[in-house]
């Protein structure tokens, strides 16, 4: 029952931060912290507490390759939306998503083999997506947002929780970084501000995704051999450091 209190709680804290700091400090800081793992690391605790840390290090393997995914999504939405509304760019993105997520788990899940594949894609991804438009449209959210986020949110860590044990470690990782939320602040950034606004919070959350990938990263290399409040406390740190390195050096000059 704890626990439960807790994946109904937790999660849905951390999007309405997310959504405060989006509208408090613009779509590339809000984008950045979006592509923080909000949702994905606390299923990543939650997995390790239900199942053991030998399943949460290996589920920390497909949240790697996920956030490669993520980003995918997000450099397809950017270049697609160039000359196509948000419905098709979408689709066309959900769908490069998805031929990222099959393709990762059909490579071997090697937490080493991992880092070497999704530092350098971020990377890519990132530079493919290019810098937005340095004064991108602000846009304003309806009342029911934040909260849509926060249900949304709730409802895929239990579900990711409640079938782990059946679908394996590699999809609940995998499925835990797929893009929900990079796709409705794209979709809707696109649809109330535009190419550029979109662009905006799309690019902040590629970046964002660096962070996610230094998390799990820590998460995968720690978890076994130490205490798991140690874990995520050091892979918190280093994703918020990461998060913050990659902001500097690619987004606060833009």
């Amino acid at each position: 029952m704890a626990t439960l209190a807790l994946k109904l709680t937790l999660t849905p804290l951390l999007i309405a931060i997310a959504s405060f700091a989006q509208r408090r400090w613009g779509a590339a800081l809000g984008g950045l912290i979006a592509g923080l793992p909000l949702t994905s690391a606390p299923v990543s605790v939650f997995l390790a507490v239900d199942h053991g840390s030998a399943f949460a290090a290996r589920s920390a393997i497909g949240m790697l390759f996920g956030t490669v995914a993520m980003s995918a999504f997000c450099a397809a939405y950017v270049i697609i939306a160039r000359h196509s509304a948000w419905l098709l760019s979408s689709v066309l993105a959900l769908a490069a998503c998805a031929l990222a997520t099959f393709a990762a788990s059909l490579v071997p899940q090697n937490l080493a083999l991992a880092a070497a594949i999704t530092c350098p894609a971020l990377l890519a991804l990132i530079a493919f997506i290019g810098r937005p438009a340095p004064r991108a449209p602000a846009v304003s959210s309806p009342w029911w947002d934040t909260p849509a986020r926060m249900v949304t949110a709730a409802v895929a860590v239990i579900g990711i929780t409640a079938v782990a044990q059946f679908i394996g470690p590699t999809w609940s990782g995998l499925l835990a970084t797929l893009p929900v939320f990079a796709c409705v602040m794209g979709v809707f950034s696109h649809r109330r501000g535009g190419y550029s606004a979109a662009h905006g919070v799309l690019r902040g959350i590629a970046v964002g995704a660096l962070g996610a990938a230094a998390f799990f990263l820590v998460v995968g290399s720690l978890i076994r051999s130490g205490p798991l409040a140690v874990t995520y406390a050091s892979a918190t740190v280093a994703a918020l450091a990461v998060a913050g390195l990659g902001h500097r050096l690619f987004d606060a000059a833009a």
